[in-house]
């Protein structure tokens, strides 16, 4: 009987006709995983991991994936984006992901040219599809693939193998860039990008690993797990929140009662199209 292929074989399979590659690399559960099943079969001296890094990419992720690349062996090239100079991504349309992923692409693939590497490999997986991603234009544009999604991998599948593997980033929560927490319309300042990161940090002092500091202007609204919920509202721990943020410029804070959801600012453009589709 033909033995059907699990999506370890597929991922690996996949990864195995790439002589080189170079993997975009987040340092999250997903870019993690995607460089060290990269690193394992095609070994260290033939796999490069090239990180976005820009203002709206946090200290802490960038020394969490410098870390892991260096425990990796591999190569890790930081690449210097600039997205708060061009207005297209600063105005913070509804497709703003699109232009800060094509500039990074962009670079990535001068890079790849350059080494005489052909392939480019980022870590969508099957569930990122479910979500507003605007983002994914430009990979489909730029002929970057995305073993995981090859693959069928689930956000639940790349966590299991990488506990299997012993990935510190197994359970690691999902932090996408800083400007995820501006909503659409509202332009995207480097003030704007560091009080929500200073506000964030603070939370996460507190004890609280899963937060999300959604900008409104004068006001910071909180997201937080549902489970947390009763926590960060005893009076101390409020009293420290709303002080901190009030010192960060936030005159008022607000808990969100239906708790932390992934893209939760997406409301605003479900069942609509990006602004670039409608220019393109």
């Amino acid at each position: 009987m033909t033995k059907v292929p699990s999506k370890v074989d597929k991922l690996r399979a996949i990864i195995r006709n790439k002589p080189k590659a170079i993997v975009a690399f987040s340092g999250g559960v997903d870019s993690t995983l995607l460089l060290r099943i990269a690193r394992d079969i095609l070994g260290p001296r033939n796999v490069i991991a090239v990180t976005g890094v820009s203002q709206t990419y946090t200290a802490d992720e960038k020394r969490t994936a410098q870390r892991f690349a260096r425990e990796l062996g591999v190569e890790h090239v930081l690449i210097e984006t600039d997205e708060l100079a061009s207005s297209d991504f600063s105005a913070n349309p509804a497709d703003r992901c699109y232009f800060c992923k094509r500039e990074l692409l962009g670079k990535i693939l001068d890079l790849a040219r350059s080494r005489g590497v052909d392939a480019v490999c980022d870590a969508t997986n099957i569930d990122d599809l479910s979500d507003y991603r605007p983002g994914r234009k430009a990979l489909e544009e730029s002929g970057v693939t995305s073993p995981l999604l090859e693959a069928g991998f689930t956000k639940k599948d790349v966590r299991i193998l990488s506990r299997r593997l012993g990935l510190p980033s197994w359970d690691k929560p999902a932090n996408p860039c800083l400007a995820s927490r501006v909503p659409y319309g509202t332009p995207i300042t480097e003030e704007t990008l560091d009080r929500i990161r200073d506000g964030e940090a603070f939370i996460r002092k507190l004890g609280f690993p899963i937060v999300r500091l959604r900008h409104h202007g004068d006001l910071a609204r909180i997201e937080v797990p549902a489970g947390d919920l009763a926590r960060i509202v005893k009076p101390a721990t409020a009293k420290k929140i709303a002080a901190r943020l009030r010192s960060l410029g936030y005159l008022w804070t607000a808990l969100d009662v239906e708790g932390y959801r992934m893209g939760s600012l997406n409301r605003a453009v479900e069942g609509r199209p990006p602004a670039a589709a409608k220019r393109r």
